[in-house]
């Protein structure tokens, strides 16, 4: 409980920094390259070394992919009911499927599951929303907005030169060779940068207007991606028998609210931007209440 209050406690700074106007306008950005460049890289080459090799380390891998498609499958269908425009669906389609399981994400898993369970919650991020976002996210915007669609080598040359991404690979290259006590110490101070950082920049960036007109959209869209997507999850898990901290960090990772980032993409690229930045905004604070009633759950099994 108290490392969620220091999480909303946080974001709240941030919040009222921005409508202080104490930051430049575009502080946030410069923000965000903090974390990709320097702080997310730090704690990934921490904590991915430290896992265990074993057959709970495909679920977090597997599991974000069976939710991209129960997702996906859930807003077409909507959307063909509901009769939604296109850039409504281009919308959700690449904000309800890709969760902000990074930035958000890895602060939540660390604040109720605790820092055994980041490790989890990178293999979740970078194999499955940051894959997902690069290769699913590029299709869905190429789609959607009428842009140029990407070749392969561009996606993959986005994959292999993400920061993160890079991190995750010389971090597993990493298991069998120890650090050095200087460079692991030196690892876990950039690393504690993160959360503090990540919130505050959530923070700035937060919008919470919501257009007239975009309510059915925007309670489809949050409620698939924070109640039906993670309560399908935590269905999966029970139907193959899986009840371990991967299975539960995968799930809790299903429930997270829409991805910053994915937000960011559809922004430029004219998908709806007020429900998209509703979605971002709004989302993220219902996460709050949404998170810790999904955590309850899955400490009953």
């Amino acid at each position: 409980m108290e490392n969620l209050i220091i999480i909303l406690f946080l974001l709240l700074l941030g919040m009222s920094l921005k409508r202080l106007g104490i930051f430049p306008q575009y502080a946030s950005q410069s923000l965000n390259l903090f974390i990709i460049y320097v702080s997310l890289p730090a704690l990934i080459l921490l904590q991915v070394p430290r896992l265990t090799f074993s057959k709970d380390l495909l679920i977090p891998v597997l599991l974000p992919w069976a939710m991209l498609v129960v997702s996906a499958l859930l807003i077409m269908t909507a959307s063909r009911i509901f009769r939604w425009q296109r850039p409504t669906t281009g919308a959700l389609l690449l904000m309800v499927p890709l969760g902000n399981t990074s930035f958000f994400g890895i602060p939540m898993v660390k604040a109720f599951w605790g820092t055994d369970a980041i490790s989890y919650a990178v293999l979740y991020d970078q194999f499955g929303s940051f894959l997902a976002l690069s290769t699913y996210g590029s299709i869905i915007l190429a789609t959607y907005s009428g842009s140029e669609k990407p070749t392969p080598a561009a996606i993959l040359k986005r994959i292999f030169l993400f920061p993160p991404f890079i991190a995750l690979m010389l971090g597993l290259l990493s298991i069998s060779a120890p650090y050095p006590d200087v460079l692991e110490a030196v690892l876990e101070n950039i690393a504690a940068s993160l959360v503090p950082v990540v919130m505050v920049a959530i923070g700035l960036q937060i919008k919470l207007k919501l257009p007239p007109g975009s309510w059915i959209p925007f309670g489809a869209g949050l409620a698939v991606k924070l109640v039906v997507a993670p309560l399908i999850a935590t269905g999966i898990c029970l139907l193959f028998k899986q009840y371990t901290l991967a299975a539960k960090v995968s799930v809790f990772e299903a429930g997270m609210p829409p991805m910053v980032t994915a937000g960011a993409l559809a922004l430029v690229a004219g998908l709806a931007p007020e429900l998209t930045a509703a979605l971002v905004g709004l989302g993220l604070l219902v996460s709050f209440l949404t998170l810790p009633a999904l955590f309850q759950i899955l400490q009953a099994f």
